[in-house]
């Protein structure tokens, strides 16, 4: 009898979780709870349309209660008052939770909005987890400062926690923006209500357990699902929340700044859409990697990135060959099974996203622009969510499919002449997150680069990361940065306590 295969265990082991029941209670100071009007709502998997479990929906009243826990815990500093070392203790068993639960997480955020199981695994989990080690070790690292006044006086410049924050995450890496917001928020002693999309809110859950079991005390992280227009709404326009880590879209990002307005004029920092440029000029002498580099960084994550370099420019000189390429390159990135570890391309979140990305491309077709390949959902039989990795060429900058953020699968190829056409080119968006490009010229690389207005440029890669850098943008991709110690200054307020000294 042949051994069962990985993506059949993987099967086994999804049908064995949610045959066991997948708690889809909020979590509120430490307790389990059905929302307050006792309503629910569906976690459908992508993967097949059948329904994982129920899910308590948040709504004003659930808000109320997990900020009044939260604004408690930090009032009587039973995390805030920790010294930094204290704090940085409990944050790296959190992280060593994180990993113990590895194959756990990496099964409900697969199950939950359809990334292949082999990224969960090796790139989501692990990721979430240093996140959270590395703000737990930094924090006990960051001096404050002595102002140079003179000599009759000494001013002491110091960070605080600002109080109670409010996480609204997205559904696309629910693990990885999680905790690029918990992990200076919670480090610096903040104390944090999450409220996770209601499309993939099942990995939040499970880490306010994990928090707990590490020994974060109770009232300190706490996860309301919900809609973002019921649960996001209350908690963004909550008095007693003190600032907001938003990450979505740029829609949504400026009803947070409305919000803020309305309410206590908490500080709202977005992170927010992209419409990346990659840019390929001639002079480069390895189109291959370029190009590979080109479709990996596009198709990772189903599309599903908001600084996915979905605006392809390529100088003319190369591009009829460099389509080629990347045409070539695209059945590498079928759709296929998120639980078959061999799978590079998973299903798109859920019915209302695929039907988006499927408009974009009737767009696209009706502008005028090649469609390549692709351009058709696929594995329909399924009952899932796929859409065949799209590649479309002779775009103008002008298009819709150029213009707007699409969140999928669809890659638009825009030809140019010159750098200065590249240059104009790319930063004729409303976006600015990310930009890449390619030369061998390094004085090219050099003008480019600080020509291009966005968060980050990448020279001769693309989407090489780490904790250690900043992530974010300019113009309408949001404000404020997450990962490295910059996102202190996001959870932190500065204190000037000057003093003044007496003769003797």
């Amino acid at each position: 009898m042949n051994a069962p295969s990985p993506r059949d265990l993987w099967h086994a082991r999804a049908a064995d979780r949610i045959a066991a029941g997948i708690d889809g209670r909020m979590l509120i100071n430490g307790q389990r709870y059905n929302a307050t009007d006792g309503q629910w709502f569906d976690c459908i998997s992508p993967l097949d349309g059948k329904v994982i479990t129920r899910v308590a929906r948040g709504q004003a009243a659930d808000v109320d209660r997990a900020v009044a826990a939260a604004r408690a815990a930090f009032g009587d500093r039973r995390w805030a008052g920790k010294s930094p070392a204290a704090r940085k203790k409990v944050m790296l068993a959190f992280a060593e939770q994180m990993r113990a639960a590895r194959e756990e997480l990496a099964l409900l955020e697969t199950l939950d909005m359809g990334k292949p199981i082999r990224n969960s695994l090796s790139a989501d989990v692990p990721g979430a987890a240093r996140c959270i080690q590395w703000y737990g070790e930094a924090v006990d690292k960051i001096y404050d400062e002595i102002a140079p006044t003179g000599r009759d006086a000494l001013a002491l410049i110091t960070r605080e926690p600002v109080g109670v924050v409010g996480a609204i995450v997205p559904w696309n890496y629910p693990m990885l923006m999680a905790s690029w917001k918990l992990g200076p928020a919670l480090a610096a002693g903040n104390s944090v209500v999450l409220k996770p999309s209601e499309k993939s809110p099942l990995t939040a859950l499970r880490l306010a357990e994990l928090a707990l079991e590490a020994g974060m005390p109770e009232g300190v992280f706490n996860v309301v699902p919900g809609y973002g227009h019921e649960a996001g709404e209350a908690l963004a326009l909550h008095m007693d929340v003190d600032a907001v880590g938003f990450t979505g879209s740029t829609r949504v990002g400026r009803k947070m700044l409305d919000y803020a307005s309305r309410s206590n004029l908490k500080r709202i920092y977005n992170e927010l859409g992209g419409k990346s440029a990659n840019i390929v000029f001639a002079d480069f002498d390895d189109l291959d990697r370029a190009a590979a580099t080109a479709a990996g960084s596009m198709f990772y994550n189903q599309g599903e990135s908001c600084n996915a370099p979905s605006r392809l420019l390529v100088q003319e000189d190369i591009a009829d060959a460099f389509v080629e390429k990347l045409r070539a390159l695209t059945p590498q990135y079928a759709p296929a099974d998120p639980l078959d570890p061999g799978t590079v391309l998973g299903a798109l979140v859920d019915e209302g996203q695929t039907q988006t990305v499927m408009g974009y491309i009737q767009s696209g077709l009706a502008e005028g622009a090649r469609c390549v390949t692709g351009g058709c959902r696929a594995l329909e039989e399924t009952g899932g969510q796929f859409v065949a990795p799209t590649v479309f060429d002779h775009v103008s900058n002008t298009m819709k499919i150029a213009r707007e953020e699409i969140f999928g699968p669809v890659l638009a190829v825009i030809r140019f002449k010159t750098e200065a056409d590249a240059i104009a080119m790319a930063n004729d968006s409303s976006y600015g997150l990310h930009a890449g490009l390619w030369t061998r010229n390094l004085d090219r690389a050099m003008r480019v680069s600080r020509a291009l207005h966005v968060g980050t440029v990448h020279v001769n890669q693309y989407d090489e990361d780490d904790i250690t850098v900043p992530f974010g943008g300019v113009k309408q991709s949001g404000n404020g940065r997450d990962k490295s110690l910059h996102a202190f200054d996001k959870y932190t307020e500065l204190k000037t306590t000057w003093m003044r000294i007496e003769s003797a």
